[in-house]
C-alpha cells in the first residue's frame, strides 16, 4: 500500500481494539479485568498505536475505545494528532465506558461536517458519520478532481439471542435513513459511502443480505473475489467471542454512486420478513402452515392485521424492549396488503413468503474511459486491496500468539473511478 494518495485514492482500517473494561485476564476469575492493570493495558495500546501509525490509513475507525479513562484517551488523541489526524470520538449512551473514535488525516481529507447518531435503544448503541472531501485531487486520465465520501464508523449490538435480530437491524436500518435524511437535506451530489465497524454479524446474517439489498459491497469480499455463497462465508474470519467461536464480523461497505436502489422502507421490510420467515422455517412449517399461523383463529381465508401483529409478538420480534413499534407494524402491514383492502390474502401473503433479499443491480458502468458522459459528479472508488491482520485469520484460522485484541485489523485500499452512468430502473 505504498502508492500515494493522489494516485489510488483513500485507505481506511477499521479496527475494534477491545476495551481494558471487557478484556478478561482469566476465564476462571471473569471478574478481572485488563483495567485494574494499568501496565498491562498501557502496554498493549501502545503497541496498538504504533500498528496504526505505521500503517497510516487516512481514515482509521475504531470500537470499544475506553473513553471512561482520561489517561487511556490521552495517549490515543495526542499520537494520533502528532501524526496530523483530526479525531472524533463518541461515547456509547448510559455511560457504558467505552465507545468510537474516528481519525482523519488532515493531509489527505477536509471534514466538511461530522454528525452523531445515538440509538438511545437497550444496548446503548451509538454511530459516527463524517461528510469529507479530498484535499489530494484524484487523477483521472489526466484531469484532476475533487472528491467527497461519507464515512459511518458504528458497532451493532451482539446478537445474544434470536429477539435481538430485529434490534440490530433497526440499528442499521436507522443508520441508512440518517446517511439518506443528510443527503437531501443538505442537496449533495452522489458521493461513495462507506461503512466501517463490528458489524457483530456474518455474512450469514439478515444485517448483510440488508445491506446488499441497499447496494453496499463487502470490501474485503470483493477485494479476493468471494461470493455471497454459503461456501465462501467461512474463507475469512476476523473475530473471537467471548464463547470461543471464529467469525467474520468486521466489514468496511462500500456503496458507490452508481448503485440503482430499492427504496429503504421496502428493503427494510423485505429484510424484517426474512427474519420472519427464518424462525418460522426453525419451526418446521411449510408456506401453508405460515399462512395458518399468521391467520391465526381467524375463519376466513385471509390474514387481518391484529393475526399479524400477533404472529410477530408470539415468535419475539414485537413487543420487546427496542423490537418493531406500532408504526413499524403499520409500514409492515402496508407492505404486505399489496391492494389496500384491509386483509391480506394468500396470493399475497406468497408474494412475501417467496421475497427474498437480493443485491441490486447496478446500471452504471463504472469505468476510466474519459468520455463526455463522465462528469465530477460521477466519481466512485474502486476496491484495490483488502488486508486483515493478523494474516492467519484470512485463511479462517485464529492464532494462539495474536494478543492486540480479540478482533483482527482490516484495511482497505480504494482506487477512483469515474462512474458513466445511464437511466436507471425505477425500483418502487
Amino acid at each position: 500500500m505504498a502508492e500515494s494518495e493522489s494516485e489510488m485514492g483513500p485507505s481506511v482500517t477499521t479496527f475494534n481494539i477491545l476495551a481494558p473494561i471487557y478484556k478478561r485476564l482469566d476465564q476462571q476469575n471473569q471478574s478481572l479485568r485488563e483495567s485494574d492493570f494499568r501496565a498491562f493495558w498501557l502496554a498493549r495500546n501502545q503497541r496498538i498505536l504504533e500498528w496504526l501509525l505505521r500503517e497510516a490509513s487516512s481514515i482509521i475507525c475504531l470500537q470499544e475505545f475506553w473513553i471512561g479513562n482520561e489517561e487511556f484517551v490521552h495517549m490515543y488523541l495526542k499520537r494520533l494528532s502528532d501524526a496530523g489526524y483530526a479525531t472524533f470520538k463518541l461515547a456509547r449512551t448510559n455511560n457504558r465506558g467505552d465507545g468510537l473514535l474516528t481519525a482523519v488525516h488532515k493531509d489527505y481529507f477536509r471534514v466538511l461536517h461530522y454528525r452523531e447518531l445515538l440509538f438511545n435503544d437497550f444496548g446503548d448503541r451509538v454511530a459516527q458519520l463524517l461528510h469529507v472531501q479530498l484535499n489530494v485531487p484524484l487523477s483521472l486520465n489526466q484531469m484532476r478532481h475533487s472528491a467527497e465520501v461519507l464515512i459511518v464508523n458504528t458497532h451493532l449490538l451482539f446478537p445474544h439471542d434470536f429477539s435481538l435480530s430485529v434490534v440490530r437491524l433497526q440499528q442499521v436500518y436507522k443508520i441508512l435513513q440518517y446517511v439518506e435524511t443528510y443527503q437531501k437535506e443538505n442537496q449533495l451530489k452522489p458521493m461513495p459511502i462507506l461503512l466501517c465497524g463490528d458489524w457483530n454479524g456474518s455474512k450469514r446474517g439478515h444485517v448483510y443480505k440488508f445491506l446488499r439489498s441497499q447496494g453496499f459491497e463487502s470490501s474485503y469480499d470483493t477485494a479476493h473475489q468471494y461470493s455471497d455463497n454459503d461456501a465462501d462465508t467461512q474463507k475469512w474470519v476476523s473475530h473471537r467471542n467471548h464463547r470461543g467461536n471464529i467469525c467474520g464480523v468486521d466489514f468496511i461497505w462500500l456503496c458507490n454512486p452508481n448503485k440503482s436502489r430499492k427504496p429503504l422502507k421496502t428493503s427494510w421490510g423485505e429484510a424484517v420478513f426474512g427474519i420472519l420467515k427464518y424462525q418460522l422455517r426453525k419451526a418446521s412449517m411449510t408456506e401453508i402452515d405460515a399462512f395458518a399461523f399468521l391467520k391465526g383463529e381467524n375463519c376466513g381465508d385471509y390474514i387481518t392485521y391484529s393475526s399479524f401483529c400477533e404472529a410477530f409478538h408470539q415468535v419475539g420480534l414485537a413487543g420487546i424492549s427496542d423490537g418493531l413499534s406500532f408504526q413499524d407494524m403499520r409500514d409492515l402491514w402496508t407492505q404486505a396488503d399489496i391492494d389496500g383492502n384491509g386483509v391480506v390474502d394468500y396470493e399475497e401473503f406468497k408474494r412475501l413468503w417467496n421475497s427474498t433479499l437480493s443485491e441490486q443491480e447496478e446500471n452504471c458502468n463504472a469505468s476510466l474511459d474519459d468520455s463526455k458522459q463522465g462528469t465530477e459528479e460521477d466519481i466512485g472508488f474502486k476496491v484495490k486491496n483488502a488486508v486483515l491482520f493478523p494474516r492467519e485469520v484470512e485463511s479462517g484460522m485464529w492464532p494462539e500468539d495474536y494478543s492486540l485484541s480479540d478482533h483482527a485489523r482490516l484495511t482497505v485500499l480504494f482506487s477512483p473511478v469515474r462512474m458513466k452512468c445511464f437511466q436507471s430502473k425505477n425500483h418502487s
